[in-house]
């Protein structure tokens, strides 16, 4: 007699969106006035260095990146989720898009002062980090790609130029290492907000060291000089 359990059987669903899950990010863009504008995002992942963010591209965010070309990725823990949502339904675009307007967004102009969240100058981009964020990095646009057929979505390509993390969730005894049992970032699921539980299982995959995956972007990263020695 087999021992093997009987997998539970698939149903075809169509869902409207496919958010199964992704950290929260809060980009800050720099708007024409040189003001900041700080925009909550889940559409992004990482490889190596670089980062693919995807964005409506009527959004102020999507305006500000292709006219200025950086931004810096802050990321929020479980614990800023209040200041996130905070954002929700706001819009640094005036007038507000059709579509957004449709969804019961409208302007804010001072998107951190609405966040209560603390600018802080960053090194070698315009935009400034989030100071509460654990982790903020500082990036400029590579490339853009549109997404599907009519245009509304761009996804940008950003190459990280400076990283910055909290003290409490650095490695011990490191200097280029996140602790991911004390890292705990803000989760989006199908437009609702999760922590990050402790790990499930132990991981095959961290058997490799991860200096081996480091990329030339690394390197270019610490040649760029600070905004303050170029002018």
């Amino acid at each position: 007699m087999s021992n093997t359990t009987t997998a539970a059987a698939h149903v075809r669903i169509e869902p409207n969106i496919l958010y199964f899950g992704t950290p929260v990010v809060l980009v800050s863009t720099a708007n024409e006035d040189g003001s900041p504008n700080l925009a909550p995002m889940s559409s992004a992942f990482w490889l190596g260095w670089r980062a693919l963010l995807g964005l409506g591209a009527r959004s102020r965010t999507a305006g500000n990146l292709l006219r200025t070309r950086e931004c810096v990725l802050n990321l929020p823990s479980a614990a800023q989720a209040p200041a996130v949502d905070r954002l929700a339904l706001t819009t640094g675009a005036d007038p507000v898009p059709e579509r957004k307007w449709e969804r019961g967004y409208r302007h804010v102009a001072d998107k951190f002062g609405r966040a209560e969240l603390t600018p802080v100058a960053s090194e070698t981009v315009a935009p400034p980090r989030a100071a509460e964020c654990p982790v903020a990095m500082e990036s400029v646009v590579e490339a853009v790609h549109p997404i599907g057929d009519d245009g509304g979505t761009l996804a940008f390509e950003v190459r990280v130029q400076r990283v910055w993390a909290h003290e409490e969730i650095r490695l011990a005894g490191t200097d280029d290492h996140i602790d991911p049992d004390a890292w705990r970032p803000l989760i989006m699921s199908f437009q609702k907000l999760y922590g990050l539980g402790p790990q499930v299982h132990p991981s095959t995959l961290a058997s490799i060291p991860e200096r081996m995956y480091r990329s030339d972007d690394l390197e270019r990263a610490r040649e760029v000089q600070s905004r303050s020695s170029q002018v």
